[in-house]
C-alpha cells in the first residue's frame, strides 16, 4: 500500500510583521508621517522556518504557549497569510474556522448569514437552501434564526460557524480555539462530528490549549515556542514533553 496523498506542505515557511516602533494617536499623523516617509517599523518574525507534512486522514495537533505562532500558522495554510518565507501547498477543499465571526456580517440574521457564509465557502444558494435545516438544527438556533448576529453570544455564533463549516464535509478541517467558547454539551457534540469526519477520511489541524483534546482527537502534534519548532510527530509523546516542560 503506497504513502497517503499529501495534503498540507509547509516548507520552511516564514511569517513576518511590522510592528510600529512608535505611538501614532491620529490618522492625520499618521498620514504626514507617511508622507513624509517618517514611519518606522520594527520586524517581527511570528513563525520563523517551519516543515510541516500533513497527510490524508491525519489529525494534528498545534500546542505551544499564548502568542507561539499557532494562529498564525494556520492563517498562512488557509491562505489569509502570505509567508515571507518559504511555501505552503494545500491540496483539497479546506474549512477554516479560525476567527470567531469570519465571514459573517454581524448586522445581517442567522438566516442570511448561512447563505452569505455558504458562498465564501464556494457554494451555490441551492447547495446551502439543500442543507439548511441540517445547518439549523445542528447549531440548535432554531429560536434564532430571523435574529441579528449581533444579538448573539460569542457561543451561538461559534455553533452557527462550526455548523456550516462540517456541514461542508471538507477534505482538511483547521479549527482553532473556537470552540472554547461552546458549552460543555456543545463541545461535546462538536468533538463527535469532527470524530465522525476524520473516520470518514477528513484531515484535521487542531490548535488547543486543553491538551487532553489534543491527545483524544489527534494522532500527531507540532510543538511550536516563539515561532519556532520544538518538536513534531506522535501526539502522546509530543504533549507529554510540553506539558514536561511547562511544569517544569
Amino acid at each position: 500500500m503506497g504513502e497517503k496523498r499529501l495534503m498540507v506542505d509547509v516548507n520552511d515557511v516564514t511569517i513576518r510583521f511590522n510592528l510600529a516602533s512608535q505611538k501614532i494617536d491620529n490618522l492625520k499623523e499618521y498620514f504626514i508621517k507617511l508622507v513624509k516617509r517618517e514611519l518606522m517599523f520594527q520586524e517581527f518574525l511570528a513563525v520563523k522556518n517551519i516543515n510541516l507534512k500533513v497527510h490524508a486522514g491525519e489529525a494534528w495537533g498545534l500546542i505551544g504557549t499564548n502568542g507561539s505562532g499557532k494562529s498564525t500558522l494556520l492563517k498562512a495554510i488557509s491562505g489569509i497569510l502570505k509567508p515571507y518565507k518559504g511555501n505552503i501547498t494545500v491540496n483539497g477543499s479546506v474549512a477554516p474556522l479560525i476567527e470567531l465571526g469570519a465571514g459573517f456580517d454581524k448586522d445581517m440574521t442567522a438566516r442570511e448569514n448561512i447563505f452569505l457564509n455558504g458562498c465564501v465557502l464556494g457554494h451555490t444558494q441551492q447547495y446551502m437552501k439543500e442543507h439548511f435545516d441540517e445547518i439549523v438544527d445542528f447549531a440548535e438556533l432554531h429560536d434564532f434564526i430571523d435574529s441579528p448576529l449581533k444579538n448573539f453570544s460569542s457561543g451561538m455564533r461559534a455553533r452557527l460557524g462550526f455548523a456550516i463549516a462540517t456541514m461542508v464535509k471538507p477534505d482538511i478541517l483547521i479549527v482553532d480555539e473556537i470552540l472554547a467558547v461552546g458549552d460543555i454539551k456543545f463541545r461535546q457534540k462538536c468533538m463527535k462530528r469532527m470524530d465522525e469526519m476524520l473516520s470518514n477520511g477528513t484531515t484535521l489541524l487542531y490548535v488547543s490549549h486543553s491538551i487532553n483534546e489534543v491527545k483524544r482527537l489527534c494522532d500527531h502534534a507540532l510543538w511550536i515556542n516563539k515561532g519556532e519548532e520544538v518538536m513534531q510527530g506522535e501526539v502522546n509523546e509530543v504533549c507529554d514533553a510540553y506539558v514536561k516542560e511547562m511544569k517544569g
